[in-house]
């Protein structure tokens, strides 16, 4: 059965993940280092990690396999759970294939580069109506793509 696991301290996109895994009965877990306000439902499960460096996506990456989705912006996390056999989302809607992912590692590597030698790059842009139109569907898309596989 399919899982939602959201790497959660950053996530701006958690009501519309509830949303989708309420249509669809689909077990949430909501990752991070530091307590989160999740809905009370059963099927949603807060989880508290230690805040060590990449606790919450080390977790993530351990639990999430075949058939599982994986909200996250960190393209790592991204990268690791589509070995594992899970899909990623990014919280714009924006879905990391295993053709993409290599672009995304390159181009994350030279962003982190610039920074190191001191060029502003800037952060990303705020989420807006289209990105959250776009995180839905692409969700809901992915869920229905895992239910005809057999997930």
């Amino acid at each position: 059965m399919t899982s939602i696991y959201v790497d959660a301290d950053a996530c701006p996109v958690k009501a519309e993940i509830y949303r989708v895994a309420e249509r669809y009965g689909l077990k949430v877990y909501v990752v991070s280092n530091s307590y989160i306000n999740v809905p009370r439902d059963p099927r949603i499960e807060r989880v508290v990690v230690s805040d060590g460096f990449d606790a919450a996506d080390d977790w993530i990456a351990e639990r999430a396999g075949p058939g599982d989705i994986v909200v996250t912006a960190d393209i790592p996390l991204a990268d690791r759970s589509l070995k594992k056999g899970a899909a990623a989302i990014g919280s714009t809607g924006v879905a990391f294939t295993t053709s993409s992912i290599g672009m995304a590692m390159a181009s994350r590597e030279l962003m982190s580069n610039l920074r190191a030698m001191g060029e502003t790059t800037g952060g990303p842009k705020p989420m807006g109506p289209r990105d959250r139109s776009r995180f839905l569907s692409t969700l809901d898309e992915t869920v229905q793509k895992l239910r005809r596989q057999g997930a």
